[in-house]
This record gives C-alpha cells, structure tokens and sequence, in this order.
C-alpha cells in the first residue's frame, strides 16, 4: 500500500474513533427477581440511552425505565430470558438466576441513620458494618439475596458536631444518597447473586419511596403516578419452597386504621392463592416480633397486619415468616399454630435490643412458645437440605457462624437461648 493510502485510512480510523459514541458509564448493575418469576436486569447510567447487555453471546437491548431527573440518572432494564448461561454489561459478569435456589441470605435495614439527633458514625465499619455484611455475604456463593428493607437512613444532612462520622454525607431521596447507603457498600453482594428487594418503611412514599419504586420496584415505573404506597403480592421460587413477597411498607405498627386493615386483609388473601404450600411469606414488618424498649418495657406485634388476619389467621400455606424492621436476630415459635418467624434485621443500622429469652412473651392475642435474639450486627443464611428442611445459619458482621438453627415441619430451632 502506498504511503498516502496508509496515512488515508489511518485517518479515517482515528476521525471513526472520535466520532463513535462513548459506552454509557455504569453506575450501578444488578439482577432482581420480578413478578411472573421473570427476573430483570437493571442499571444506573450516566447517559442518555441505554446500554445492551450481553446474554449467551448476543447484544439485548436494554429499555427505558426511568428517564434522568434532577435526582437520578438514567435507570435502565431488561427482562432476561429463561435458561441464559451468561450475562455481562459493559465487561462485567452479572449473576444469573438458578432454577431453584437452594441457597440464600437474608439481611436488612442496613443503612446509617442521620435524622436529626440520631447520627451514626458513617466512616466507622465497626459502628456501620453493612460494606463488610455485603463482601461476607457473598462470600457464602449464595444463589439468591433476600434484603427485607430499609435501604436509606440519610435523611437529613450530618449536623456539624458530628463532621468526623459523617461530614459531607449526602441525604435524602436521591442517587447520592443512595449510592451511599446501599448500592456502593452492596456492589460486591450484587454481583454475586440475584437479588429479591422488599420494600421497608423508610421506603414508604413520604421518605424514599420515590427512589425505591424507580431503582428497586418490581412494577414498571409509571411516570404519571410518581409514587404508590403499596404494590401487590407476587412469588419467587426457591428449592421446594416459594417465597411470596408482601408490600407491608405502610403498615402501622401502633394503630389500624380501616383502610389499611382492608388492604392488607386482601394481600393476605392473595397470598393464600399465589402458590400451594410451603410458603415463606416475606415483608418488611413482622407481625409479632419483640423490642425491648428504655426503662425495661418489652412490646410488639404490629397492630395493622394484627387486624389484617381478621379470625383466619395467617394463610393456611404459609409454612415460615421472615421479616427486619427491628434491628436485631430472633427466631420465633408461637402457639395456635400461627408459622414461625424469622428476624433479620441486624444489616448495619443502628442495633435494637430484645430479651435473649422470648419464650413465654405474649405479642397481642398470640404467645410465643419458643423463641430467641442475639445481639450484634450480621445476615442469616438459609441452605436447603435433602430431607425438606433448612440449615438456618446466624452469621456475625465478620462471616463467623455465631447460631445454627433448623427449620422443619414449620418449626424452627435455635437450641437454648
């Protein structure tokens, strides 16, 4: 080739280059489950279009699912198809879906609290373990991640007293805050596994529920209705079980208005229908879980979903509860034949207390027959044994095993207290 042609076609790779549209900067990738045990690529972008992902050698397009605004950038999704092998975005691996689970964790509320006095210490992974729980959490290899709620405690700007635990911190319902509070710290737990997002309280409407319908909802974002309070029931299978995952967001823990009784009744009724037994019946609030509160009192019980139950109790399949929302562990046995309860709550937010002993406690009409907490920040995780039952492991913020537990026959056991 003569040198002028040489030097042509070198140009016109270079002016090629220029002019080639720069791949979206990623922000954020993950894979969640969604209703119609579909599951769903999703990501945060600094661009204006959507990026394709990579699935068995094929580029797939990925769609809009909320347009940039002042407070996030460009959310993007995917619906992956049944049986992919191998999922990436721009280079990188994302987990892909398992047929039947056999082996998750669970965590939750595992954001640093700064709202007015109360102010955890941000920069301190002793006082704020939650980017540890993630990196040990998904050193488990788990095939599915259960976070029960409670995603962004920064809700009001770190005051100036407390400059070293929190300075510069962002707040408020944005991807900033965001970021910071879950999607940073969880990135190496979001590239392990597929995630099912319940909604917590600090997710309801009048808080981040904005920012959750648009990041982590499992409905399509509907930009004429900027924010629901409530989204309906749906099911995720794992290995011989299905998880039904309840909306109880907006369910009050000290009155029961009729509306809400309403609505939860029929959630409840939902769920009976959405799978046959065994179910695990997962939601951000417990129905009769336990907190210690100042000057010894000990209280519980949740008096919408309470009322919810109306005289049927809990649906006749579901066969175990898991729930956050208080921040500690407890495992739970009740008498009439109500199903037992697992708490997960101790993700990173400040901690709660409770007895060590909850046998013999009384949580509205219902008594616990058995049951425990343990102290300490951690995630639990659930591995699926040949004979219908679960290893139930209790893990520290460090990835020790500090309680094994077995769940069987709709009961679970912890051993003494």
């Amino acid at each position: 080739m003569k040198p002028a042609n040489i030097w042509a076609l070198c140009g016109f790779i270079l002016v090629c280059f220029a002019t080639a549209p720069a791949m979206p900067a990623v922000l954020a990738r993950w894979v969640q489950m969604a209703p119609g045990e579909n599951a769903e690529v999703r990501a945060v972008v600094s661009a204006e279009g959507c990026p394709s992902v990579l699935v068995d050698g094929g580029n797939r397009p990925m769609r809009v699912r909320a347009l940039p605004d002042h407070s996030f950038p460009l959310i993007c999704a995917m619906t992956l198809p049944r049986g992919a092998v191998r999922v990436s975005l721009a280079g990188e691996a994302l987990p892909v879906p398992k047929p039947s689970p056999g082996r998750f964790v669970v965590l939750g509320d595992t954001g640093c609290r700064i709202k007015g006095t109360t102010v955890q210490d941000c920069n301190d992974p002793a006082l704020w373990p939650f980017a540890g729980i993630a990196r040990h959490a998904a050193a488990q290899k788990p095939d599915l991640v259960v976070h029960v709620g409670d995603y962004l405690y920064r809700e009001a700007p770190c005051p100036l007293a407390h400059a070293e635990a929190c300075g510069g911190s962002p707040w408020g319902d944005n991807w900033a805050a965001w970021n910071a509070d879950f999607f940073g710290p969880a990135a190496p737990l979001l590239a392990a596994a597929p995630f099912v997002f319940v909604r917590g309280n600090h997710e309801q409407c009048d808080r981040a529920g904005s920012g959750w319908l648009r990041l982590l909802g499992p409905l399509p974002v509907d930009p004429s209705q900027p924010c629901s309070d409530h989204v309906a029931p749906y099911a995720v299978a794992v290995a011989g079980a299905t998880l039904a995952v309840m909306d109880d967001a907006s369910a009050s823990d000290t009155s029961a208005p009729g509306e809400s009784v309403s609505l939860y009744r029929a959630d409840l009724e939902a769920v009976a229908h959405l799978a046959p037994a065994p179910v695990f019946l997962v939601m951000h609030r417990p129905t009769w879980g336990v907190v210690r509160f100042p000057f010894g009192m000990v209280l519980g019980g949740n008096r919408t979903l309470m009322a919810a139950q109306d005289q049927r109790g809990i649906p006749a399949n579901v066969a175990l509860m898991i729930s956050g929302h208080i921040h500690t562990f407890e495992a739970i046995n009740y008498e009439k034949g109500a199903p037992p309860q697992i708490l997960a709550g101790e993700g990173g937010d400040n901690l709660d207390e409770a007895p060590r002993d909850l046998s013999g406690q009384s949580v509205g009409t219902v008594k616990i027959s058995s049951g425990l907490s343990l102290p300490g920040f951690g995630f639990v995780r659930f591995a699926r044994n040949p004979a219908s039952s679960w290893t139930v492991d209790v893990l520290s913020a460090g990835g020790e095993i500090e309680r094994s537990c077995a769940y069987a026959a709709s009961r679970i056991n912890c051993g003494a207290p």
